[in-house]
């Protein structure tokens, strides 16, 4: 049987770590799981990425798997592998929306009944399709740690098996088999770029990536607000984060799982982190270059390579790990997506309050070849003084330079004027 290299770690993990009993999954565990997928799951195709700025980056869609991510992997693995009385008392869940619906369609495709708990700020559409798979549905609480609480008090009521998101060595493996798809379409990758909130998927990525070519460089990506990895590698075991906030739910996860945890320690070789601007402008580029629609946790390793904050060896590969994404939620981020890549001004003036002073203003951004998307133009308020208004503009640009020569114009004009979230 195939042993997995020596560890290596990410920068930050401590020579010191020991991963104790839990044994890495192995190649042929891998295999098996792909074998047990046959005609499960889609070969998601391997697309190159458009954006200009990453030349020989490729782009394995995920976000076209079945249920829209690459959970049902993992969930179909796990559910797979009990037996006709464990499958009898049920299976229980506790996910944002991917594992969710990965466990769902599992369960409905097995013959088990499936009970998931999301937080209850759970997007809605996820909330559906997990319904939709045939699952029961329990919303309550604010995080998946909670949810999570819920499921481990549900299983132990009931009976139930819990299908853990990521702390299992089934998971690791179904996800896994990505790799093998991954190094089968492009097999001279140098550097496999994946997101990161549990670590089930970076750690099947590594197993079945390092096992076939040592070489191949593994890079996890977690989004700031919610990166444990960076402090648990440097603690050598999993350490809870005290607080999370990222757009990205599908990886905010406070702590990581032991049997992940072990496989990154010994296999990822970075991990990175990414902001909410680079997300956003991600998601963005992949919409309009790729005309892919990508969630904010499926974008993150995306985010990562376009941002340029990580060195790789060409080709590399991003997983674009999932595709479920509310609609309310993707109308603003990529409004914000335009902001921060300069495509979108917001500010504020304030000017003299005469006839005709506010369609000069608009004038004249018009005549610079902004478009004014919409204007709110107030008097009431108590910072103004006597005789002067407040106008809020939202003007599409060409991007920061054409950005830059509006906002230049108006105070050449004499309007005192705030851009928001710039420096301009």
């Amino acid at each position: 049987m195939p042993k997995p290299p020596p560890r290596r770690g990410p920068p930050g993990s401590p020579a010191t770590y020991d991963r104790g009993v839990t044994e890495l999954v192995s190649l042929d565990d891998i295999r098996a799981a792909a074998a047990a997928l046959e005609g499960v799951v889609r070969r998601t195709p391997m697309e190159p990425a458009r954006d200009p700025v990453l030349a020989g980056v490729h782009l394995k869609c995920e976000n076209l798997q079945r249920a829209g991510s690459f959970k049902i992997r993992g969930a179909y693995m796990r559910v797979s592998r009990l037996s006709p009385r464990q499958r009898e008392r049920g299976v229980v869940a506790a996910s944002a929306g991917n594992h969710a619906q990965g466990v769902a369609l599992a369960a409905s495709t097995l013959g088990a009944r499936a009970t998931v708990f999301m937080p209850a700020g759970a997007p809605l559409p996820k909330v559906a399709a997990t319904k939709g798979y045939g699952a029961e549905v329990v919303l309550g609480g604010h995080t998946v740690d909670e949810a999570l609480r819920d499921a481990h008090r549900f299983a132990e009521e009931t009976g139930a098996t819990l299908i853990h998101p990521f702390d299992h060595r089934d998971i690791v493996a179904g996800q896994g088999t990505i790799a093998l798809e991954i190094l089968e379409q492009v097999p001279e990758t140098g550097t496999i770029v994946a997101s990161v909130g549990g670590g089930g998927l970076a750690a099947g990525v590594a197993a079945a990536a390092k096992q076939l070519r040592p070489d191949v460089r593994i890079i996890g990506v977690q989004a700031e607000g919610a990166a444990a990895y960076p402090d648990s590698l440097a603690a050598g075991r999993p350490v809870r984060l005290d607080k999370m906030q990222t757009i990205a739910d599908g990886i905010a996860v406070g702590k990581p799982g032991e049997v992940p945890f072990a496989h990154v320690a010994d296999l990822v070789d970075e991990i990175a982190t990414v902001t909410e601007e680079d997300i956003s402008r991600a998601l963005l580029s992949l919409l309009e270059r790729n005309k892919l629609v990508v969630e904010p946790a499926g974008g993150v390793a995306y985010a990562a390579l376009l941002n340029c904050s990580i060195a790789f060896d060409a080709p590399a590969v991003a997983v674009l790990s999932g595709g479920n994404i509310d609609p309310l939620l993707l109308m603003r981020l990529i409004e914000h997506g335009l902001a921060a890549s300069g495509r979108f001004l917001r500010c504020n003036l304030r000017c003299r309050d005469r006839p005709g002073t506010l369609a000069s203003v608009l004038q004249l951004v018009g005549t610079r070849g902004g478009n004014i998307v919409d204007v709110y133009h107030q008097r009431s308020d108590p910072r103004l003084s006597v005789g002067e208004v407040s106008v809020d503009l939202s003007i599409e640009t060409r991007g920061p330079e054409h950005a830059a020569e509006i906002v230049a114009a108006l105070r050449d004009a004499d309007y005192f004027l705030t851009v928001a979230g710039s420096s301009i």
